[in-house]
């Protein structure tokens, strides 16, 4: 008898567990989404005549083969290679990013260039490393001073809110893929021709937005015979003598022979029922997230800058990246106007995330103005989108929180929790198509789940660093 799995949430995890499994035949497959269209975080929306995408997003070209395969069939002509082109502002400076050698000569700022050899030159002469790590003392003791107090500290204080003695060392070694100077230095090497292979410095993009993939995902998994239910809340997650029994969303109970969840791992945990004993709980209210708001300015120009993005670590520019979707897609229409989408994280409970539209468009104006780059054209509207979960914190000791809870759902026969917020992960979406591929690979023919394979991936998962 062929198993019934139902999957919670309709992001790229749980929307490419269902493509899979579908065109495997290895199970039946519904997809239970809260929101109202696919896609969570990675979906596109229309405003102002174009696609516009949850801040900025990229497949990127170290996607595993098998998805990326798949990928290129049902997405053909619409999914284009770009190059990157984007800058960071530096000490009041452009760097270009990816970093490029010829760039950095020209235009790093002469105190930070010093800086960076004169650490470069004292590495090997530190002494022992501090009985306890955290994110600042990883990069410091990799990186050296200069590029972590230019760069690297004032964007973490930036993005996470917290200080970065504060932060665990995984989230240096999680989310920094240069985290020591010689991989700096290979990172900025491969930009020059010949030393980078033809992947490096580019991505793969949907013409028509970054929400494409998740929507011909659900095409596929849909026309293969899954069930996808959008606008559907999940409000039990039932369990019985260690196993999963079914679920209730939308009202109604749902029975299924495994349950998926690549909701946040926090909520999956809340949701159990029986409830999760004291002190489960007091671990999942341990656990961390950064809002992100996303503030949308129509402009009245064909195009602000020829960049993609454009980083601020700087603390006294409130946002931390400024993004131009038509530069992703190559759009060209409308042709009298373009969106810029900057990001702000924030508190949930902080006064940003209580302003208005008109003061968010306000704030970001003055942030381009300060940076240099101010919006000269009409604004014609400014909408926003706000994301409470937007990136996990990391802060240091959160790995037992995150080990109490994660061993504790992983005990249940039947429950499985993967993806970027179901394993409260720092990761791409190449990497959240990656758990969903290995998930499947780890259902049997017979319907049983091979546990021993997926502590193997889990393993590899461990090893996932983002790529900015």
């Amino acid at each position: 008898m062929t198993p019934h799995v139902v999957i919670l949430g309709a992001g790229p995890a749980g929307l490419g567990a269902a493509y899979r499994l579908r065109q495997a035949g290895t199970a039946a497959a519904t997809v239970i989404e809260r929101g109202a269209t696919v896609g969570g975080n990675a979906a596109s929306f229309p405003l102002a005549g174009m696609q516009v995408d949850y801040g900025s997003h990229r497949l990127h070209p170290q996607c595993d083969p098998a998805v990326l395969g798949d990928l290129r069939s049902l997405l053909g002509a619409d999914l284009i290679e770009r190059p990157r082109h984007g800058r960071i502002r530096l000490r009041g400076r452009w760097i270009g990013f990816p970093l490029a050698p010829l760039d950095l000569l020209l235009h790093l700022p002469p105190g930070s260039a010093a800086g960076a050899a004169w650490d470069m030159v004292r590495a090997p002469l530190l002494g022992p490393a501090p009985e306890q790590d955290s994110f600042a003392t990883v990069l410091e003791r990799g990186l050296g001073r200069t590029i972590c107090r230019d760069f690297y500290f004032p964007y973490a204080r930036k993005i996470w809110g917290v200080a970065p003695e504060q932060l665990s060392p995984v989230q240096a070694r999680r989310r920094v893929a240069a985290s020591s100077s010689a991989r700096l230095i290979a990172k900025v090497l491969s930009a020059v021709p010949g030393l980078g292979g033809k992947a490096a410095g580019r991505f793969f993009y949907p013409r028509h937005g970054f929400g494409q993939i998740c929507a011909r995902l659900r095409d596929a998994a849909v026309a293969a015979g899954a069930e996808v239910l959008t606008g559907t809340e999940v409000t039990a997650v039932s369990h019985r003598d260690g196993a999963v029994t079914g679920i209730t969303a939308g009202g109604h109970a749902l029975d299924a022979d495994h349950v998926w969840s690549t909701i946040p791992i926090t909520t999956l945990a809340r949701l159990m029922t029986p409830p999760a004993p004291a002190d489960l709980r007091q671990a999942a209210g341990r656990l961390s997230y950064r809002a992100m708001i996303l503030v949308y300015l129509v402009v009245a120009t064909p195009r602000f800058t020829e960049f993609d993005a454009h980083y601020f670590p700087e603390a006294a520019i409130a946002i931390s990246r400024l993004s131009e979707p038509k530069n992703y897609g190559l759009a060209s229409e409308p042709a009298a106007r373009t969106v810029l989408c900057a990001e702000l994280p924030c508190a949930v409970d902080s006064e940003v995330w209580r302003m208005s539209d008109e003061d968010l468009g306000a704030l970001v104006l003055d942030a381009l103005a300060g940076a240099g780059i101010p919006v000269r054209a009409p604004v014609e509207a400014v909408i926003s989108r706000r994301l409470a979960q937007g990136y996990p914190i990391y802060e240091r000791g959160f790995e037992h929180a995150f080990d109490a809870l994660d061993q504790w759902l992983g005990g249940f026969d039947r429950l499985l929790t993967f993806g970027r917020q179901g394993l409260f992960a720092h990761d791409n979406t190449h990497h959240a198509l990656a758990m969903a591929y290995a998930a499947c690979d780890c259902l049997r023919a017979d319907g049983a789940f091979d546990k021993a394979l997926w502590h193997r991936h889990r393993r590899a998962f461990e090893h996932h660093v983002v790529v900015d």
